[in-house]
């Protein structure tokens, strides 16, 4: 039906549990959300609320212990490893607090790994000029600051043109200056490449920034919100 909204993820019923008897955790407790294509999205809320355990199910990292993840109306939860591999490789990017790169490999070489298995992706040169890295991209990861290895981190999981960008905590060990800059360049990616972006943070002023905002509590969803005027990374405050 034309204008109907289109999901990039769904989730029914999405439980997962870690441990047993008194050890047991309650990590998602019946989560059901929609979450539409191409939107800025934050989720919000203490540790421990189920927020990073929801973007590992949906980015693949994890499977739920009951319930179901849909990504573009495919059943993600239903998919055995091989499927799941394929769809970590060429339909999702992953951005953490650590940075991963690989510290023999200079920042284009660490972008070209990723280009090597992606079906479409970015010259690496490209992706890194993106991030504003130019004329890094001949340096180690030992030769730069925190804030030009996350962008490193970006600019390789842009490289292989993912629909969606799952950031987990990517400001988390930033100063505030450099935290903006790099929601910045998350923004435009968001509002140039069309790429879904999911943030998991404790920052709250980084909700003004997004379309939808979710907020989380000992496993539940507790609050939606969206956002009628989104605000730029250099207009919130720290």
């Amino acid at each position: 039906m034309s204008g109907e909204t289109k999901f990039a993820f769904r989730t029914e019923n999405l439980v997962k549990t870690y441990g047993q008897g008194d050890g047991q955790v309650d990590a998602l407790r019946g989560v059901n959300v929609e979450i539409p294509a191409k939107e800025f999205v934050v989720l919000l809320g203490p540790s421990g609320s189920g927020k990073s355990t929801l973007l590992n199910i949906l980015g693949g990292l994890d499977k739920p212990t009951s319930g179901k993840v849909y990504f573009n109306d495919i059943e993600v939860s239903a998919m055995k490893d091989k499927a799941m591999t394929k769809y970590r490789r060429h339909n999702v990017g992953f951005i953490f607090q650590q940075y991963n790169l690989l510290p023999s490999l200079t920042a284009l070489e660490n972008v070209e790994l990723v280009t090597e298995i992606a079906k479409q992706p970015l010259p690496a040169k490209q992706a890194l000029e993106m991030v504003g890295l130019t004329d890094r991209m001949n340096h180690f990861p030992s030769q730069m600051s925190g804030g030009e290895l996350q962008r490193v981190a970006i600019a390789r999981a842009i490289a292989k043109q993912p629909s969606v960008l799952f950031c987990d905590e990517p400001t988390g060990a930033l100063d505030s200056q450099t935290g903006r800059t790099i929601l910045n360049i998350l923004q435009d990616i968001n509002e140039n490449l069309g790429t879904s972006i999911i943030i998991v943070t404790h920052a709250v002023a980084t909700a003004a920034m997004a379309d939808r905002v979710i907020n989380f509590a000992d496993g539940n969803i507790v609050d939606i919100r969206t956002n009628a005027h989104k605000a730029k990374a250099d207009e919130i405050e720290w």
